[in-house]
């Protein structure tokens, strides 16, 4: 059996232009993170304001400023644009390193002083103490 409900959209004479019913228990929109993610990109490109992107999509500019704040605090995790490339990362032990420096050079004020690759930290700070003194 169907019943025929009242329905009255405005009370004046302005026109409705877009209904939207929203079912569920709540009420809520539930978005996809990936949803809220895309939106989040569009407007953190140049030029691109908070309001249009959330008009566009039929959210309000708060809902996607929380969002936007998910982002900015790594609980939304925001598409990159095109490849991600990763430096390569070439670590050797120290002792490499000092083998190859055969000398530690100091300059200061048109003064260069050399010194050998293991001198000590305490020779170091000295020389670098002397160079600062009045």
């Amino acid at each position: 059996m169907q019943r025929k409900l009242p329905c009255s959209l405005a009370t004046d004479a302005r026109r409705v232009e877009r209904l939207e019913v929203i079912s569920g228990p709540t009420g809520r929109r539930r978005w996809p993170e990936e949803v809220k993610a895309r939106i989040v990109a569009e407007t953190l490109e140049a030029g691109v304001r908070v309001n249009d992107v959330a008009r566009r999509h039929g959210v309000q500019p708060q809902q996607v400023t929380a969002w936007r704040r998910l982002a900015r605090q790594g609980k939304l995790v925001i598409p990159a644009d095109g490849e991600v490339e990763f430096a390569t990362l070439m670590v050797e032990a120290p002792e490499a390193a000092i083998e190859r420096a055969a000398t530690v050079e100091i300059e200061a004020d048109g003064v260069l002083i050399r010194l050998p690759a293991d001198a000590s930290a305490e020779r170091v700070g000295a020389i670098v103490r002397a160079l600062r003194a009045p």
